[in-house]
């Protein structure tokens, strides 16, 4: 019963990805959607996985994290110095310097997160911070990366398949790591942390590898930013990039993928269909955010949420017991 329910679950996911994935194909080859549009989808994709890795810190771990953009950067000028200066064809140095990125910035990560883990709450958000904007202003001063300049010629081969199967593959493997035995542990120390070290739970390894998964994808998001736009510059990873990370996270649902990977596709294109209303494009922004926000945090939209996930509990264990 158990292998029929989550082979049906599968092919309902497999459909709607399927499904998602021909609507926009079909949308792109027969230009309904804008220039504008379009070239907001790699964008939308870059964020869905910055968005669901942040989550994976902030929402399931619980612990506040205002460093992302710090672990983006690190990755991006990694991966996109090898591919400057590999010689290798773009289509060669890709997957190498996404791989490369994605190391770079989990490596980073071990060296953040041992320390700064053992701190909580503010304390961490703090050493996070301090850490986006150090590594911030190294990238500024480094000859390799171009200084203030920027680092320029890198490769621009991103498209709407690329992006997509990345989105696709993060969310896979962050939502199958949340549902396993890791993903239950690592829960568990966000609910209660004392509960969790006295069921055997070990607190700080679970808490580095959260950190470390989470800065991987972050580094890829990176990698595959800058072989879109062409050129990185620090100012790109500044701490308002860290900021409107965590805001897709909260606006989506601490805890929830799905509202992740919508948050992320409002805040990318909210700007773009409010240009029209240019004088009054932020002000609209910060009231739709703030909004959002007062939603989350009212108690009848807490106890809905809450019913909904009784409800659902309440009709898997039912087919389960039939």
């Amino acid at each position: 019963m158990m292998k029929n329910k989550k082979f049906r679950s599968f092919i309902i996911n497999v459909g709607i990805i399927v499904a998602l994935y021909l609507v926009l194909t079909v949308l792109i080859q027969q230009g309904i959607l804008s220039r504008s549009m379009r070239n907001l989808l790699v964008p939308i994709g870059i964020n869905i996985i910055l968005a669901v890795s942040l989550n994976l810190t902030v929402g399931f771990l619980g612990e506040l994290s205002l460093g992302h953009a710090g672990f983006m950067s690190c990755g991006a000028y990694a991966g996109c110095i090898f591919a400057v200066h590999s010689g290798l064809p773009p289509a060669v140095a890709f997957p190498i310097a996404i791989l490369i990125g994605g190391l770079t910035a989990a490596v980073f990560g071990v060296i953040i997160g041992i320390p700064a883990l053992r701190l909580r709450g503010d304390y961490l958000a703090i050493v996070t911070l301090a850490f986006g904007e150090i590594i911030r202003s190294i990238f500024t001063s480094l000859t390799i990366t171009g200084g203030a300049k920027g680092l320029q010629g890198i490769p621009r081969m991103m498209d709407f398949n690329i992006i997509f199967i990345a989105a696709v593959i993060t969310v896979v493997l962050i939502a199958n790591l949340v549902k396993s035995r890791h993903g239950r542990a690592i829960c568990s120390i966000r609910d209660n942390v004392i509960a969790a070290e006295s069921a055997g739970i070990n607190v700080v390894y679970y808490k580095l590898l959260t950190f470390v998964v989470s800065a991987f994808f972050a580094g890829v998001a990176g990698v595959l930013y800058g072989f879109n736009v062409g050129q990185l510059t620090p100012p790109t990873f500044d701490f308002n990039k860290s900021i409107e990370i965590l805001v897709m996270v909260v606006m989506g649902g601490m805890g929830s993928i799905p509202g992740s990977i919508i948050a992320a596709a409002v805040i990318t294109m909210l700007p773009e269909l409010l240009r029209d209303l240019d004088k009054y494009r932020l002000l609209i922004y910060a009231v739709v955010l703030i909004a959002v926000m007062i939603l989350n945090a009212s108690p009848r939209f807490i106890a809905m949420k809450e019913n909904m996930r009784n409800k659902l509990r309440f009709g898997k264990n039912r087919r389960v017991a039939e």
